[in-house]
């Protein structure tokens, strides 16, 4: 088929081209040589145009007839590869995203979150953004003003470009979003206590319910036994805010071991006034000025 539709073409047009100014694509005995450094030298003396037929086939002093049936093949490839593109020219798929362009979920949690909330969402030195418990008991509106205005009182900074973050406010909505959609648990904690407290809690309740539920592991006085740690640890207790200790004791702490709301006890879940009542007792723990010289420490300095 090729050969014909060359043969119908050749019959009808005819050309004259000066003689070629460069070398020749002709091996020994006029045979047209197909090497690469031939041909890249014929097409870089001008040989794009037409190619000249070799001494003795109809060549005419100072011209040459040229038919297009003898070589429309190699004038083919020729054209193909100038409309490929380049090799290695870069896609679009190669050009780096500037950091506000950056729309994947797996990508803004690893370089924002993960560092405290660990992988895929388990925990590390923060909350389980990924405990479905927690997904359940906080709305999308309490995560993103979380993560768009950070924490007062605690280790959670502000991301938001608007409060001197990075992420711009769809990038929030893409983490919200699908925070929600990779780690919810349609119907997971029925008849959890509520986010935030609807009462002021009661610190000598919260002793009686902390001696009930939370004593087991972290001891009477809440100092730490072998299978739970201090909690009131005055460096801990300075670092988190009156909200993240209510959270821990609704939803746990499933990479520690914690557990949530309904399984401090063998005998029955917490009731909202018991997990408010608690809170209210640790924070009477906290001392005023966290940070400052232990006595221990005050001593020994005013020995030195």
């Amino acid at each position: 088929m090729k050969s014909g539709i060359s043969s119908a073409v050749s019959e009808q047009f005819e050309y004259r081209v000066p003689p070629h100014p460069g070398p020749l694509p002709w091996g020994e005995g006029g045979q047209f040589d197909r090497s690469r450094s031939s041909l890249n030298s014929f097409c870089k003396n001008g040989g794009l145009g037409v190619l000249p037929l070799p001494q003795g086939e109809g060549r005419g002093e100072g011209e040459r007839r040229v038919q297009l049936h003898r070589y429309g093949s190699v004038l083919l490839a020729v054209l193909l590869c100038v409309g490929c593109r380049p090799p290695g020219k870069p896609t679009t798929a190669d050009i780096e995203l500037k950091p506000e362009e950056v729309r994947d979920f797996a990508v803004l949690y690893q370089q924002n979150c993960a560092g405290c909330h660990g992988q895929d969402g388990k925990g590390n030195s923060a909350l389980a953004l990924g405990n479905p418990v927690y997904l359940a008991i906080a709305s999308d509106d309490i995560i993103r003003r979380a993560i768009a205005s950070g924490i007062p009182v605690s280790m959670m900074p502000a991301f938001a470009k608007s409060s001197g973050g990075m992420l711009t406010d769809e990038q929030i909505e893409v983490l919200v979003r699908e925070m929600r959609t990779h780690w919810a648990k349609p119907n997971e904690a029925p008849g959890a206590p509520p986010y935030t407290a609807n009462e002021p809690g009661d610190a000598a309740r919260g002793a009686v319910a902390f001696a009930a539920f939370c004593a087991t592991c972290h001891g009477p006085e809440g100092k730490g036994t072998a299978k739970g740690s201090s909690i009131v640890d005055d460096s801990f207790l300075a670092l988190v805010s009156d909200q993240n200790l209510r959270t821990t004791v609704i939803a746990g702490r499933p990479d520690l071991g914690h557990p949530d709301w309904r399984n401090c006890s063998p005998d029955r879940p917490m009731t909202p006034t018991e997990v408010t009542d608690v809170v209210a007792w640790l924070v009477v723990q906290r001392k005023p000025n966290p940070g400052h010289p232990y006595p221990g420490n005050e001593q020994s300095q005013a020995k030195n």
